[in-house]
């Protein structure tokens, strides 16, 4: 028994009739994502983020990861580290691989004379390649992260703009603030897991959150897109609600949107195993986190939160209210006919003995074949042509 349900879940997934009722039930999303984000904003005011040196400032070590007796560990290097100056470095890693690997030891500013000595006691306890001259230091500025800050900040605000105009144009300004709401939810919630967990943030996790962007505003575009295509002329339609017509939409992008979603993923797990786990890339590690949590919520809020928040927003109209109103009164009428209960609550009601009904689904067939029809252009020679009475074989 079990086997069928299931079975019939993955059914209605696969085919889009709209049996997932995702639209109706939009306040439970707004409840259970609104805590989510409560969480990670409260986070962000209170916890704060755990900043790499190049927004803190800092010194930065590198040496070459292989010595005359062997591969040099992390932990070598940080107990050399805390030998040399008395303290914990803020992070060492192991970049690259082979006779390419690198070990970079990044900490709090340190003056001249805490770079020579540090230099000479993991020259002397380490040995590595190349002797002292393969050990080299910087000096990064907090300024430097401040600057990418800004401009990452700016960089965010542009593309909100942008991104409100074109789909103001596009489809309608009730898409468009819902889609934004989306994109805003995505940002927090991101963010918010960095500061939970404690990733440290670099340029590399500022780059990732502002590619995140494009992936969430792609799959609510195309669900917009089908939303537009099940809504038009609904006006003068009973048969479904603007909402119910909405989650229509929803169910017949699902698939695609699970399937886009999992796909996108993929790279970015790659990233996470091989370039991480086998290379050892610190850079890598800092975009994959960012990406892929960017792209699971992504794909959540395009679903959950931009048409829900868009259906709210388009039932502010009077005439969708009123065009509701209409849909509610035929399913009364059609319940006292059948002697059953009213049905109410977003489930669409279709009906193979009503004549106007028919009618109806008639007419959005036809209006979704000349959506995607374009019109024809007489040729010259019809309209010189005369009727002659003659049949045409």
């Amino acid at each position: 028994m079990a086997e069928t349900k299931k079975a019939n879940v993955f059914q209605r997934l696969y085919v889009g009739n709209g049996a997932f009722n995702i639209v109706g039930r939009r306040k439970h999303w707004y409840v259970l994502f609104g805590l989510i984000l409560l969480v990670c904003i409260g986070s962000i005011v209170f916890r704060g983020f755990n900043l790499g040196i190049d927004f803190t400032g800092g010194t930065r070590v590198q040496l070459p990861a292989t010595s005359a007796t062997g591969t040099i560990s992390v932990q070598q290097a940080e107990d050399t580290f805390s030998k040399a100056l008395g303290k914990d470095p803020a992070a060492v890693q192991t970049v690259g691989t082979g006779d390419a690997a690198t070990i970079q030891i990044r900490s709090e500013a340190l003056n001249a004379d805490e770079v020579l000595k540090l230099k000479n006691t993991l020259e002397a306890d380490l040995k590595p390649n190349g002797g002292a001259d393969a050990i080299s230091d910087s000096a990064v500025s907090a300024s430097w992260g401040g600057e990418i800050t800004t401009k990452a900040l700016i960089a965010l605000a542009v593309f909100f703009l942008a991104v409100m105009i074109f789909l103001a144009l596009y489809f309608e300004l009730a898409m468009a603030v819902a889609a934004l709401v989306a994109v805003v939810h995505d940002v927090l919630i991101t963010a918010g897991i960095y500061s939970l967990v404690g990733f440290e943030v670099s340029p590399a996790t500022v780059i990732g959150l502002l590619t995140i962007l494009g992936f969430s505003l792609y799959d609510t575009v195309v669900v917009f897109d089908k939303v537009r295509e099940n809504t038009r002329g609904l006006l003068g339609l009973t048969r479904r609600t603007y909402g119910e017509a909405a989650n229509l939409a929803v169910n017949q992008t699902l698939m695609r949107s699970i399937n886009t979603s999992l796909i996108a993923l993929l790279p970015v797990l790659g990233l996470l195993a091989i370039g991480v786990g086998l290379l050892g890339v610190g850079t890598l590690k800092d975009l994959a986190l960012v990406q892929l949590t960017g792209i699971a919520i992504g794909a959540l809020s395009s679903i959950y939160i931009a048409t829900p928040v868009a259906v709210d927003l388009k039932m502010r109209d009077a005439r969708y209210k009123a065009q509701a109103a209409r849909v509610q009164a035929r399913r009364d009428n059609l319940a006292r006919k059948a002697g059953g209960a009213v049905v109410t609550g977003g489930d669409v009601v279709e009906s193979t003995d009503d004549e106007s009904v028919q009618a109806e689904v008639r007419k959005e067939k036809a209006m979704a074949a000349a959506a995607g029809v374009p019109a024809r252009t007489g040729k010259a020679t019809d309209a010189r042509r005369r009727p002659t009475g003659k049949k045409h074989r």
